[in-house]
């Protein structure tokens, strides 16, 4: 009988329409309950996208935060390169550039002592961290290594009043010793001349002197030079570049003048114009060469 009535069905429903209306309510009667069916495995795939989703973000945030801080590193030497290749092709010579090696690290502490400027960073020992290593923001150079850990280590900030390092006015190639003040608004530069030529809004970078911080960072920006008649220095004030009270990560520099020996970091960036710069030490070596031979 069911056989039969499952047929009569069939035929009824293929011959004529009397049965739509039924299915059709039939289809609102079902249909929570294929909701509910469908609900795990919606759930399971939701959570799934939500957690593949945030992970993916999270890793691309930190790739583009590298990426930018790595960016800014490369501009910070453009003035600087400008005028060291108007220099050198006037000179007909040239120095190799500095194939320096970065590593991207993150601020953990802040010292609170009032009387010193210091901060911790989440790399240590084990990545090959060292003593006097250069450190630096996306703007300037922000202090040196004072203390290695095994996974962390603590800079001291360019602006702590025990801290000092040989600099140059960018425009002039003046040199000068910018000490800090204490202070995270301003350094002082030591023993300028009262009738030196330095200007309000100079930029002043590192000079490469003394074999710590590498040249051609920039340290700050003149912002104030006062000349007293009765002193032979000139008193001038410099601007930080880095923003040291709002910088969360940080570049550590492993560069030869640093003097870091065998230990690397598998980060690394090469100047844009690294090719043409190549080409301008090797026509100052031939020039050299060709002089000699002369000279002999």
């Amino acid at each position: 009988m069911l056989t039969v009535l499952s047929i009569a069905l069939m035929v009824v429903d293929a011959r004529f329409d009397a049965l739509k209306p039924l299915r059709a309510q039939l289809g609102l009667l079902v249909a929570p309950l294929y909701s509910a069916a469908e609900m795990p495995v919606r759930a399971w795939q939701t959570v799934t996208e939500l957690t593949t989703s945030r992970a993916q973000l999270i890793a691309e945030n930190e790739r583009l935060r590298a990426e930018a801080l790595l960016t800014q590193r490369k501009l910070q030497k453009l003035a600087t390169l400008t005028e060291q290749n108007v220099r050198l092709r006037e000179l007909l010579n040239s120095s190799s550039l500095v194939d320096e090696r970065v590593l991207v690290s993150e601020l953990i502490g802040v010292d609170p002592n009032p009387f010193t400027q210091r901060i911790l960073i989440d790399k240590g020992e084990v990545d090959g961290v060292f003593l006097g290593q250069p450190v630096l923001d996306a703007t300037g150079l922000m202090g040196q290594v004072v203390e290695v850990l095994p996974h962390s280590a603590r800079v001291l900030l360019i602006t702590d009043a025990s801290h000092s390092l040989p600099v140059q006015i960018n425009r002039n190639g003046l040199r000068a010793l910018a000490a800090g003040t204490g202070r995270n608004e301003w350094l002082e530069l030591r023993f300028v001349g009262d009738t030196a030529d330095v200007r309000e809004g100079d930029i002043v970078v590192s000079s490469g002197l003394g074999q710590r911080f590498p040249a051609g960072y920039p340290v700050g920006r003149v912002h104030s030079v006062i000349r007293h008649p009765a002193q032979s220095f000139a008193e001038v004030r410099v601007t930080p570049s880095a923003q040291l009270n709002r910088s969360r990560y940080l570049l550590l520099v492993f560069s030869p003048e640093s003097g870091y020996g065998d230990v690397l970091p598998a980060l690394e960036l090469l100047p844009d114009d690294a090719p043409d710069a190549a080409e301008d030490v090797e026509s100052a070596t031939d020039a050299e060469a060709e002089e000699a031979g002369n000279a002999d």
